[in-house]
């Protein structure tokens, strides 16, 4: 198999993945969201594109302007975006589901409140939606048909924006859905944060990684970039940000 390397989000930040390209020339990258591309995406990796496989999944900030928005789902790489299908990367199965669970559409374990993009569009009322479709911010909500639909599938890697239930913000809908995929291991991105969950792989039932803001980590969890946080103390960072 050949590598490929997983980014956590950049916010913006796109040199370190630019140099970790061009010096380790991996097969494949994908970022786990929270892009927010100050101009179109393949005009920031341009160094890149034609060097390696860009893939990515959205998180919620990739809809917090109409900006960011564009920059991702309006660029020449809107097709790389590996939410809601699965797709063959360097040798692997790899699914995405991203973006994040809100309780106007669904926080589990609570109740599904909307399965669909086009239902929430129409009850949301033409005074609410955006560029005449769903509201921007929503666009980086999880609906359950998405995450339905993943679950029916197989895939030996899952990328997601959220985080499984080893993480102190996590969700246990996210091991339901690796587990129904049958994958081997995940990747996800959000908390800004690296933590080591070595300890509920069994429980699990699949290795779970989280890779840290502006950090870099291959397929085995070896980091290729620390992130920006990856020396602190999870709990403090996590209450920080909360």
């Amino acid at each position: 198999m050949q590598a490929i390397f997983f980014c956590g989000d950049t916010h913006g930040n796109f040199q370190h993945v630019i140099d970790a390209v061009l010096d380790k020339r991996p097969a494949a990258i994908i970022f786990l969201g929270d892009l927010q591309a100050r101009q179109p995406l393949e005009i920031e990796l341009a160094a890149i594109v034609d060097l390696t496989e860009v893939w990515y999944i959205h998180g919620n900030h990739d809809t917090d302007t109409d900006a960011d928005y564009d920059h991702l789902f309006g660029s020449a790489l809107a097709g790389r975006n590996l939410h809601g299908r699965i797709v063959d990367v360097a040798g692997y199965r790899i699914a995405g589901l991203g973006g994040v669970f809100r309780g106007h559409i669904w926080m589990p374990p609570g109740p599904k409140k909307f399965q669909t993009q086009r239902e929430y569009t129409q009850k949301a009322g033409k005074e609410n939606r955006w560029r005449d479709g769903l509201p921007r911010k929503h666009y980086s909500s999880i609906f359950p048909t998405d995450y339905n639909y993943l679950a029916s599938q197989r895939a030996d890697i899952l990328v997601t924006h959220e985080a499984p239930s080893a993480h102190p913000h996590g969700f246990a809908t996210i091991d339901e859905l690796a587990r129904s995929m049958r994958v081997s291991r995940s990747f996800h991105g959000h908390h800004h944060d690296r933590i080591d969950y070595s300890e509920h792989q069994e429980r699990l039932g699949f290795k779970a990684q989280g890779v840290g803001l502006c950090g870099v980590s291959d397929i085995d969890g070896n980091v290729i970039v620390a992130g920006k946080h990856d020396h602190e103390v999870p709990w403090a960072t996590l209450h920080r940000r909360r």
